[in-house]
């Protein structure tokens, strides 16, 4: 898998990390070991502009997917075809005070936040409660298979 990590923030990250969740998480979902997908951290000014442009909302926010080659879930019989899965932008500052909130680590949030952005690329959404509960099902699972894996690391 062709997995771009690019800290453009002030806020050093683990960005090993959140490639092998990548990795991980797109093994999960069956996806195609071709695929392409970039993860970009950025300050709080510049995630407020994409905020602006592209939801129309003010103010910063945590993460952003922009999907590409609208890819799906594959299964282990099929794989998602090879493609540009897109991109996900992550704000450290905004995942910083999130997690603050949550009682748990900068890193807990990221890479929450990054399996998040992940299978809205799939085509995931939580509009609806029927929506939601399979995509936080998902991303719960993924999220602690990829803990058992690190710790066997």
């Amino acid at each position: 898998m062709s997995i771009e990590v690019n800290n453009e923030s002030a806020i050093a990250v683990d960005e090993a990390a959140l490639q092998r969740l990548a990795v991980f998480a797109l093994d999960v979902m069956h996806v195609h070991p071709d695929a392409e997908l970039a993860i970009v951290l950025v300050d709080e000014a510049a995630m407020e502009q994409l905020h602006v442009q592209w939801m129309d909302e003010p103010g910063p926010t945590d993460v952003l997917s922009f999907p590409m080659d609208e890819l799906r879930p594959g299964t282990e019989e099929q794989p998602t075809p090879a493609g540009l899965l897109g991109d996900i932008v992550l704000c450290p500052q905004v995942a910083q005070a999130q997690a603050e909130t949550a009682g748990h680590g900068t890193m807990d949030e990221l890479l929450l936040l990054t399996t998040h952005g992940l299978l809205h690329l799939l085509g995931f959404d939580h509009a609806e409660p029927e929506e939601e509960k399979e995509m936080f099902g998902i991303q719960r699972d993924i999220l602690v298979g990829f803990a058992m894996n690190e710790r066997r690391r």
